[in-house]
């Protein structure tokens, strides 16, 4: 895939995390894509290692598919709860 399916994924991947998390996040578009990029290559590899998904692959190699977008919102929910405890504690 090219880079316009990694930002649509990010997009798409980020917005549904942020919606879906309680709290209020901030950040802007580019915080949101950056946000669901990670996530899908977080939620990729980790679905992949204790899955053995071949969702969780396509969401690290930023492909469209119901699954490659489950875990790619799930990898940017980590990536928040993980941001939070972080900022919280510094």
């Amino acid at each position: 895939m090219g880079i316009l399916a990694w930002l649509a994924l990010g997009l798409i991947a980020g917005a549904l995390a942020k919606l879906i998390y309680p709290g209020h996040q901030g950040g802007g578009i580019f915080a949101t894509m950056g946000l669901g990029i990670l996530g899908a290559v977080v939620g990729g590899f980790l679905g992949q290692l204790l899955l053995g998904s071949s969702g969780a692959a396509a969401a690290s190699a930023g492909a469209f598919s119901i699954p490659s977008i489950i875990f790619a919102v799930l990898g940017a929910m980590l990536l928040i709860f993980i941001w939070g405890l972080v900022v919280r504690h510094a």
